[in-house]
């Protein structure tokens, strides 16, 4: 059996369970970007230097299989969706609590693109943030699906940010947006 089976060849795929959808559906947009976000993610640890910051992208990027495959699996479907967990939502809040005591650790806007591997995590930032988007606009449309993935895809663009943050400040970069009188207050939300 070949990769080419061209039964996507009219503009359908075939989603967890057999059933065929149009590849322009809000499902496949939902999970399309998600593994978009992996493949980013997979660039950036690829160039990451920082072995701990590797280790948890690639335990991220195991997990955002599950996110997606979730994402694919309707509820007619034969196979049961996998579980994205609390547990999952849990580690990601750990981990940004564990990067945001880092002494020196930047905590207001940043400006990507000061260090190549900080770059790189910036980049799947933007992408998490269009799969979140993107799976707000499947529930909206009335698809249900465990609101822990909603969750894990809004707790996962901090942890992403984070990272960028970490790795600069080990590096001893300076990616401050603002600075003197324009520096905001610590995690700022707004410019003043």
């Amino acid at each position: 059996m070949s990769i080419a089976t061209k039964r996507g060849d009219g503009g359908e795929t075939g989603l967890a369970g057999g059933i065929r959808i149009s590849k322009a559906d809000l499902r496949v947009e939902a999970y399309g970007t998600v593994d978009e976000l992996n493949s980013t993610l997979g660039f950036a640890r690829s160039i990451c230097t920082n072995k701990e910051i590797h280790d948890w992208t690639e335990t991220i990027q195991r997990t955002l299989f599950r996110v997606g495959s979730a994402l694919a699996t309707p509820p007619e479907s034969k196979k049961s969706p996998p579980s994205v967990l609390t547990e999952d939502v849990d580690m990601l809040t750990n981990l940004v609590h564990q990067i945001e005591a880092t002494e020196g650790i930047l905590s207001d806007w940043s400006l990507p693109g000061a260090h190549t591997e900080s770059a790189a995590f910036e980049v799947a930032r933007t992408v998490c943030r269009r799969a979140e988007r993107n799976a707000v606009r499947l529930a909206n449309s009335g698809v249900e699906f465990k609101p822990e993935i909603l969750s894990y895809l809004n707790r996962l663009s901090d942890v992403i940010w984070l990272f960028g943050r970490l790795i600069e400040v080990k590096a001893g970069v300076d990616a401050r947006l603002r600075s003197g009188d324009t520096a905001g207050p610590k995690w700022s939300r707004a410019w003043k």
